[in-house]
């Protein structure tokens, strides 16, 4: 599971060949959640209130990103990083 950007202590991170819709886990502290990409949407969620607004911050400023990565993925290919929040 490539990690693609780190801040905060939150880890993103893509699985490869994985199961639509496209989305992306965070990880803080143990917690997880997962984030649907198209919509910026939470599906699953264990993260703190806080770090969960930052992670969806982050996803609406990069999302055309996150959708290429997404690709990458499904393809099996090389993802890129993406910048962290600061």
């Amino acid at each position: 599971m490539p990690t693609i950007s780190r801040f905060y202590g939150i880890k993103i991170t893509f699985y490869y060949e994985d199961h639509s819709p496209p989305h992306f886990h965070a990880e803080y502290a143990g917690n997880k959640a997962i984030v649907d990409i198209l919509n910026c949407a939470v599906l699953k969620s264990a993260l703190p209130k806080k770090e969960l607004k930052l992670v969806l911050a982050w996803a609406e400023l990069h999302k055309s990103e996150l959708m290429h990565n997404w690709q990458l993925a499904k393809d099996n290919e090389e993802l890129i990083q993406i910048e962290p929040l600061k």
